[in-house]
């Protein structure tokens, strides 16, 4: 019978390919895309990027036009239509 040996990843090498900064480049550009996509409807998205003791993260800020797109839900869909537009 053949046993299996658990799968260990090696967190330091993760770790450092998750603050290099061709990946901070690739999340830049990622998250700039699906804030476009999620502002094509007229809706205000902003990007954000930092660097922090693990990672590098990038965040898509909600519509900044909120009374004219349907409110939270509105804001929600914007969004989650960006996620899927991002790919095109």
């Amino acid at each position: 019978m053949t046993r299996f040996r658990k799968f260990k990843p090696n967190k330091s090498g993760i770790r450092s390919l998750m603050k290099l900064p061709e990946v901070g480049t690739e999340l830049d550009r990622i998250a700039r895309r699906i804030a476009a996509s999620a502002g094509s409807n007229g809706g205000i998205f902003k990007t954000d990027q930092k660097t922090g003791r693990l990672r590098i993260r990038s965040a898509v800020m909600g519509n900044y036009d909120f009374p004219n797109a349907g409110g939270r839900g509105g804001s929600r869909r914007d969004l989650l239509r960006g996620l899927d537009g991002a790919d095109d």
